[in-house]
């Protein structure tokens, strides 16, 4: 049971957070004939998760040093706010004349834009790295397939954004209380107030989100 929460939650972070990879895909090869648009965001896509993979692992391992997992938990929170603002700014992504260029562009781009994926998988799925693997394996389809859908059902149900978003609030309150200094600190215990601070944690993401948009909607 365990398990399958886990790939939920790795599973929704992936699609909340693929929206940008799924412009990406869709504007670097937008200029390809059918067949070769096809062969491009496939093994693009493939690449790019590949390279995701390998960038998890390596975030896992960092995680364990001291401090870090507080700059992450900020790093997460950040994002979960970023995640609620109304963005554009993807008309600088190339088309490409070739199905190698066009593979290029998708896994350059999503390995610049996929620190926000990477950080809260690594936060959430921890040392089970079977699930990591799974999860964004299964991201593939996801972003191949159902992107356009996906952007669709967000841009329909904005709750979706704002379920993604608190979920990453919630994660980044688990990732503080990981910080190894928090369990010398407890001696290694779970205290009652442990349960309280994620959803605090998501609660603070959906307030500041709110009011941001708030401001950009009364100027």
């Amino acid at each position: 049971m365990e398990w399958i929460i886990l790939f939920t939650q790795i599973m929704l972070i992936n699609a909340v957070l693929s929206g940008d990879n799924a412009i990406v895909i869709a504007l670097a090869s937008r200029q390809l004939p059918e067949e070769q648009r096809k062969r491009a965001m496939w093994w693009g896509a493939a690449g790019a998760v590949g390279l995701r993979i390998i960038l998890t692992v390596v975030v896992v391992l960092l995680l364990k040093l001291p401090f870090i997992q507080w700059f992450g938990s900020v790093l997460l929170l950040w994002i979960a706010v970023k995640l609620l603002e109304e963005t554009e700014g993807h008309e600088e992504i190339p088309a490409a004349s070739t199905v190698y260029k066009a593979i290029s562009i998708i896994m350059t781009a999503d390995f610049v834009m996929s620190l926000d994926n990477v950080l809260a998988i690594a936060a959430v799925a921890g040392d089970n790295y079977a699930v990591i693997i799974a999860g964004i394996a299964l991201s593939i389809p996801l972003i191949v397939w159902g992107s356009q859908m996906l952007l669709n059902l967000m841009e329909k149900y904005k709750f979706l954004i704002w379920l993604g978003a608190a979920l990453l609030g919630y994660t980044a309150g688990e990732m503080a209380l990981n910080e190894k200094l928090v369990k010398d600190w407890t001696g290694g215990e779970h205290p009652w107030w442990f349960n309280i601070i994620p959803i605090l944690f998501a609660g603070i993401v959906v307030l500041i989100g709110w009011m941001r948009n708030r401001v950009k909607i009364i100027k």
